[in-house]
């Protein structure tokens, strides 16, 4: 049923936290097997299988899709408009309703009590965070959490973790830049914003140079005609990296970066860093302990991001890589050969 539960959440994509078709998919399919389903927060579906045990282990599926125009030519296309799975969230959630029909056939041979997390708003706002603070982890007595994503840079069907930092932390960047315009021929009359845009942007990259962390801008605004002096810049970037302390440290260097550029210029320069996700930690022992029963190969660590972190957080978790070989994610194109859905299923079920 894995494959067939992957089809039918494909043909219905939807975004951030407003998942109504989804939702009511899960709970139809989830219904018979004897769980308790609640929904704590926005969209989000849960489903516990007490075995009245005092811990419990629990399994995370992310639920959103992305704005994108599928361009597959699948049978079981995207149904709505400008919305697809281009990042394999209908198979998570696919894995997990596998896991939950397991469930139900195994009733009374678990150790453990199970929590299957149906999670919307992955690609947005952050949904692990305000799932936390719902306080469902608590709520069951969780002491591990489990996750993976389907990885296209890894050969089909491998899969993958290592210990400790995994996916990077990252944040916004923003940086505002005042300045005072005056005609170009008298420019030494205004306080140039480009030029100061220029000078942050150039001492910013070499801030980061040397360390393990990506600290990119991907656009700079500024100006309003060729023939006058700019009275404002802004600059959108990005700072991602594995570890906290290195976060406020770059974080840190940044504004006293825009306090030299602002005495230089004679500019205000303020730089905004967003909280984002933080970096993925796996737990080693868990790790450790997976690896007994399943092979798992040693990821490469990426400077992409995930709000799994969020649940790692609170309790130990370990975040999987499950390879596709195929095309990249988040582009029109992106598919994968359902039988890796299968490991996915294995490997979770080895984890009970």
């Amino acid at each position: 049923m894995t494959s067939e539960h992957r089809m039918a959440l494909h043909r219905i994509p939807e975004l951030d936290r407003a998942l109504p078709e989804t939702a009511e998919y899960l709970k139809t399919v989830l219904s018979p097997f004897g769980c308790t389903l609640s929904f704590p927060w926005e969209s989000a579906v849960c489903a516990y299988f007490d075995y009245g045990r005092p811990e419990t282990v629990a399994f995370r599926a992310d639920m959103d899709a992305l704005p994108i125009c599928e361009a597959t030519g699948l049978p079981f296309a995207s149904e709505h408009a400008g919305k697809m799975h281009a990042c394999g969230h209908d198979g998570h959630m696919a894995i997990l309703l596998s896991l939950a029909e397991h469930l139900a056939r195994v009733r009374m041979r678990q150790t453990r009590n199970v929590l299957l997390i149906f999670q919307p708003a992955e690609e947005t706002t952050g949904g692990a965070h305000a799932l936390c603070e719902c306080g469902i982890l608590e709520k069951h007595h969780v002491t591990s959490i489990y996750g993976l994503h389907l990885w296209p840079e890894l050969a089909k069907g491998t899969v993958a973790a290592c210990a400790g930092g995994q996916m990077a932390r990252s944040c916004e960047l923003t940086v505002e830049i005042e300045g005072k315009s005056a005609h170009i021929a008298h420019w030494r009359d205004g306080n140039d914003a480009l030029y100061a845009a220029s000078r942050f942007l150039d001492r910013a990259y070499r801030l980061a140079e040397g360390k393990t962390c990506v600290l990119r801008f991907g656009r700079l605004e500024s100006g309003t005609v060729r023939n006058a002096v700019s009275a404002h810049s802004r600059l959108e970037g990005s700072l991602r990296c594995f570890d906290d302390t290195l976060f406020h440290t770059l974080c840190a260097g940044l504004d006293a970066l825009a306090a030299e550029i602002s005495l230089e210029t004679g500019c205000t320069v303020r730089v905004a860093c967003s909280d984002g996700y933080p970096p993925m930690n796996n737990d080693p022992a868990l790790l450790a302990q997976a690896r007994e029963s399943f092979p798992i190969a040693e990821a490469v660590p990426s400077y992409t991001t995930d709000d799994f972190s969020e649940y790692e957080r609170r309790v130990p978790g370990v975040y999987f890589f499950l390879g596709t070989g195929g095309p990249a994610l988040h582009t029109p194109e992106f598919d994968f050969d359902m039988s890796v859905l299968d490991t996915g299923l294995a490997l979770f079920c080895s984890l009970l």
